[in-house]
């Protein structure tokens, strides 16, 4: 089958090599089809092929295999949860792979359905951001670099400027490096001289000082670690992703309201993981004077200014702002998920030349992933992502957040405790029914006796709302259909009664159901499985309970 990025370039996926029955190929080619639509870039779907492949692998190696999905048993579903489910990858892996299997209508509901959608715990973030002084050495490597090469070609400029104005003596030192600088600024290349016998060598060498790219087109355009080394500044500076530097169009600029010394840039953020229609989002950035936080934006457009210059005139209509010379043409464009190089000139940040920057300082793996995350949780708010991403990705699992934040979680714990018990689902999440509980409308109770609601004739007092709220309270997969109904009605009654009332009586419980429902418990795609497996019964017993006509 074949997946098409958002640039419209393709890339194919022959199921016939996995090591699976022609059914199972099939099953496994039209569910990864369907999973598809909403992918937008090659780099998703080559991360979904190779998870699907550890798992017709694993099929392969059972006793006896499969032969389609709709013969997949609970036992084989649990033995490859097993497998995986105790590091961080391998809950990446059960993850993507249950995304494509259910997908296939045929195990959409029943064991293995339910099976499938058991919670998985969302992985441990493997980066942290940095301290403050491994922070100090990667931004001041970065800026070090790229100050050398904006410095490097503002003085070249210059000397262009002046000699194209007329404003070089004919005939002098400055004058025949200007006539090199301006061949370098039409075609991005020295001058050179071929040899007879083959080859060639930079005509103007001893003139220029040497034949490396600093001294020959590296005068004019900045190579592709230096531009690494911006994009380095910019993630420390703003938060950016690493992907963003690829497609980041030249900012628009404008004077600021009010001001003649100061000009505010308009910069256009992608963040395609947001999905259709939330790919964008523009950010004002302004240029006051040397510390502020424009002015890196300013440099940034002047050090690739004849790199967006050459681009325009071999291929009209390109407006990305991150453009490097490279050393050599690439023979053949290989990531289609990234925009190809026009003539000498490349675009973008790869995750190899963020790694092979950091090599040559001797700083480790790629700064990007830490460097965002130290950024974020500086800025304490989200940065192209939701906000329940900033709490559970960036801020939560942040060792520097929760030193810092210590005093506080201490200072008002017993406050925070007492809220929060009240507002949250107070049982546990089980895998299965236990024969010893007994089952209510809403949960199975474990020990009625321990209430913390008595009735004054002995047993528990509370309403089967409120076992929600209860430590002895169990919920299985069995109850998740109802609990999920429950909620959606729930919800349905903020638009029928006034914000009081509705706070009064209902609030605590959609809390509460909303903290079950939460990744940490039941998680949200078990908990969207279950409302296709709601029956009668539930329906039933759910209206009861919203007319208050059940009781314990």
């Amino acid at each position: 089958m074949t997946v098409t990025n958002k640039a419209g370039h393709k890339k194919n996926y022959d199921f016939a090599e996995l090591p699976v029955a022609e059914p199972m190929q099939h099953a496994l080619a039209t569910a990864f089809a369907a999973r598809s639509r909403v992918w937008t870039s090659h780099l998703t779907a080559e991360n979904y092929w190779r998870k699907i492949g550890l798992f017709a692998e694993f099929l392969s190696e059972l006793d006896s295999p499969p032969d389609d999905l709709d013969d997949l048993t609970v036992a084989v579903l649990q033995s490859w949860r097993d497998r995986h489910i105790s590091t961080s990858t391998g809950k990446s892996v059960l993850s993507l792979v249950r995304a494509v299997l259910q997908r296939d209508p045929r195990i959409a509901a029943g064991p293995v359905a339910d099976e499938l959608a058991r919670r998985i715990p969302k992985p441990t973030p493997s980066k942290q951001g940095y301290e403050a002084s491994e922070r100090d050495r990667v931004m001041l490597a970065a800026e070090r670099q790229f100050r050398a090469a904006w410095l490097r070609i503002g003085e070249n400029t210059r000397l262009l400027n002046r000699w194209r104005e007329g404003r070089v003596p004919e005939g002098s030192r400055e004058w025949r490096i200007s006539e090199v600088l301006d061949h370098i600024a039409r075609t991005g290349e020295a001058p050179r001289t071929f040899h007879p016998r083959g080859g060639s060598s930079v005509t103007n060498r001893h003139l220029l000082g040497g034949w490396g790219p600093e001294k020959t087109w590296g005068r004019l355009f900045l190579t592709r670690e230096e531009l690494t080394a911006l994009a380095v500044v910019l993630t420390g500076r703003f938060g950016w992703n690493l992907s963003v530097y690829d497609r980041m169009p030249v900012p628009t600029a404008a004077p600021s309201a009010g001001e003649t010394a100061s000009v505010t840039y308009q910069v256009q953020v992608e963040k395609r993981r947001a999905g259709g229609g939330r790919w964008f989002s523009t950010e004002n950035i302004t240029d006051s004077g040397a510390d502020s936080a424009g002015r890196l934006i300013t440099r940034a457009l002047e050090a690739t200014a004849h790199a967006r210059n050459l681009v325009g005139r071999l291929k009209p209509g390109t407006d990305l702002l991150m453009a490097a010379r490279d050393h050599r043409s690439e023979p053949e464009h290989g990531d289609l998920d990234r925009p190809a190089p026009v003539g000498p000139v490349s675009f973008g940040v790869s995750d190899d030349m963020g790694k092979r920057w950091s090599r040559s300082h001797k700083l480790g793996g790629s700064p990007f992933q830490r460097s965002r995350r130290t950024a974020v949780t500086a800025e304490k708010r989200p940065l192209q992502h939701t906000q329940g991403t900033h709490e559970s990705t960036y801020v939560l699992p942040d060792k520097k957040v929760q030193r810092a934040s210590r005093d506080d979680f201490e200072d008002g714990a017993l406050e925070a405790l007492e809220k929060a018990l009240a507002a949250v689902f107070g049982g546990k999440v089980t895998d299965k029914p236990d024969r010893e509980h007994q089952e209510t409308a809403t949960v199975d109770c474990q020990d009625e006796e321990s209430s913390p609601w008595p009735a004054p004739a002995g047993g528990c007092g509370a309403d089967f709302l409120l076992c929600l709220a209860c430590s002895n309270a169990h919920v299985h997969p069995g109850h998740h259909p109802r609990l999920a109904h429950l909620h959606q009605q729930i919800v349905s009654l903020r638009s029928v009664l006034d914000d009081h009332t509705f706070g009064e009586r209902w609030n605590d419980h959609l809390l509460r159901l909303e903290d079950l429902r939460s990744d940490k418990k039941v998680g949200p795609v078990a908990w969207k499985a279950a409302l296709a497996r709601v029956s009668d019964t539930d329906r039933t017993i759910v209206q009861l309970l919203l007319k208050e006509d059940l009781a314990p």
